[in-house]
Order: structure tokens, then sequence, then C-alpha cells
């Protein structure tokens, strides 16, 4: 569904995107991830031609863009860097005219209209304007706008943006739905959890690189160790002595491969047992291992010391310098 080979974008001396080869299949619920400023939504802008690469390709429904769009973006719905809106028009008036401007019939436009709404959770919405919306109603709009022409193919920029918990799980449980209904979802975030949650594949960048993409289930798979919570943890380390490979307080990770025989193993022993489980690494751990800091962190850096009295700043070279060691070597 989506493929690029050497993606690259510079501007001027900044190279914001380094040769991103994505591979998003059909069906794929593919989480897009990385650091703010590690060039996600400059790929992305790419992929749906608002921006222009300085080299590579990409192919979107196996055709090359941006030379085919307009056969590409009528089978595509998108909502990129927050949703844009006419703030004195109504939710259904910003509708209607961006279903104007695609394929569909005018007598079928009140129902496709409805029917966005209703999946998005605005089928009740009065006719107040846009800019008397709510973060999370503009949000949702925008969702619905990218639903209008129910596309194969669904590249959302952080969907869940200004919404509350139960708005971020009704979003998690309508993509899933049209995920199981064959839409493929390409959805950029920083909500770990419910990409963990909601997506089969991960693509991580960093520093406008492609750092890794593979299936999720592989790439949490047991790492072999098990993780066993213990009142006595004195003695759970005692009985598996060489097995311990971690401690912090009565959390103990073991060498372990059968989660099942450690734990028969320890009542057996007569110690009690409260949690085990094979070990797994989480989403965040993954990312974080991967990426490197925010490209919107500044961080201080520290204002060097003036140089005190009798230093070489003042006085020239000291013991152990260049200059003294070569006058030694000759001396």
């Amino acid at each position: 569904m989506i493929v690029t080979h050497g993606l690259t974008k510079s501007f001027g001396s900044f190279l914001a995107v380094d040769g991103v080869d994505l591979d998003v299949r059909e069906g794929d619920r593919y989480g897009f991830l990385g650091p703010n400023g590690s060039g996600k939504t400059t790929v992305i802008r790419m992929l749906l031609g608002l921006v222009y690469a300085t080299s590579g390709e990409i192919e979107i429904l196996g055709e090359r863009m941006p030379a085919r769009a307009a056969r590409v973006l009528p089978q595509v719905g998108a909502l990129i860097e927050g949703p844009s809106a006419y703030p004195h028009l109504s939710g259904r008036a910003n509708l209607r005219l961006i279903d104007a401007s695609g394929p569909g019939g005018r007598r079928t436009r009140a129902a496709r209209i409805g029917a966005a709404l209703d999946q998005v959770g605005l089928g009740g919405i009065d006719g107040r304007a846009v800019g008397k919306y709510s973060l999370g109603m503009r949000q949702r709009l925008g969702l619905a706008a990218a639903l209008l022409r129910k596309p194969r193919l669904l590249i959302l920029d952080e969907p869940a943006n200004g919404l509350d918990p139960r708005g971020i799980r009704e979003l998690r449980d309508l993509l899933a739905g049209l995920s199981a209904a064959g839409t493929t979802i390409f959805l950029s975030s920083h909500q770990l959890n419910e990409v963990e949650q909601l997506c089969s594949r991960v693509g991580v960048v960093d520093r406008g690189k492609l750092v890794l993409q593979d299936d999720l289930a592989r790439l949490q798979a047991p790492t072999g160790r098990v993780l066993v919570r213990s009142p006595e943890p004195d003695r759970v380390a005692a009985a598996l002595d060489g097995q311990v490979r971690n401690r912090d307080g009565d959390a103990l990770l073991v060498d372990a491969a059968d989660a099942a025989a450690l734990n028969a193993r320890l009542v057996g022993a007569g110690i009690p047992v409260t949690e085990i489980g094979a070990e797994r690494r989480s989403l965040e751990d993954l990312v974080l291992s991967l990426t490197t800091a925010s490209a919107d962190r500044v961080d201080r850096v520290p204002r060097a010391e003036p140089p005190g009295p009798g230093t070489a700043s003042d006085t020239g070279p000291g013991p152990g310098t260049k200059q003294e060691e070569a006058a030694h070597d000759q001396g």
C-alpha cells in the first residue's frame, strides 16, 4: 500500500529525511513512531504530495506519487497536523465543501456526511460554527472528513490529539473496526500505549532515518527471562542462585524460558509467588532504546569558568603540555 525507496528531503543544508524505505502492506495497522523533529510529518507530507521529495521514490496503492496523485488521493483519507476548517461555518457545511471537491453524487452527499459524523461521534452535532468547537470536536470533525469516501488507505498524524481518555478509546475501536473491514491504517502517534494495543507493525524514525521496521509481535516476543515477584525475594534469589539477572525490591528477573516450570519449582520449595510471567519488551522500551532526544529539547550548556591566575592562558604552557614535553625531549 505504501512503498518508498531512498526517500530523502533536505531543507537547504538541513537533512530532514534520510533515505527512508517504508513497506506498509495491505491490511496493516502500521504505527509510525519517533521523537519530535525526527521527520515523521515530513515523510507523511511527501507521501501525500504536499511536499516534494529531494530524492527517492514513492508508491501508494501501486501508483507512483506524486505523478499519479489524481488517481491515488481519492482512495486515501488523511488527517495531518491537526484538522483545518472554515471557522465561521458549521461542521456539516465544512464537510459539504470537502465532499463537493471529490467524486460522489450530490444526491448521496448528506448520507455520506451523516455516516462519517456518526462514525466519529458527532452525529448529533448542531449548527454552531467550527470556531466554537472544542479541540476534541475539531479533531473528530477532521477524522470525519478523512472518512467521507470510505478510503482504502487512512493516513493519520496524531489523531488522538485533544481527545479525552474515553475519546481515545472510541478512536481505537473505530480504527480497529475500519481495519477489520479492509482499510489499511498508517498512524503516526506519541500515544505508545494506543499504538501497542492497535498496531500490527511499527516503523521507528530517528533524526530522519528509519531505524526499525518490523511486526510488533516479533519485537515483543519473550526475551527468555521471567519476571518473578515474591514477598520473600531473598529466598527466591537463594533458590535460583546464578539465574537471577536483576533484582529490584520484591521483583527479580530470572534467566528461564518456562514461567510455569519456574513457578512450580518455587512453589514446590515453599516460596510464595505473587506474580510471574515471561518478560516482554514494551513498545516504550523499544522506542527509547532506538531514539535520541526530541528536537524540541534545549538543554543549558554549562558556561566555561574563566581561567584563574597561573593557568596556561595567562602564563603559557604549564607542566605536562606538548610544548614542555617537546622541549624535554630535545634537551
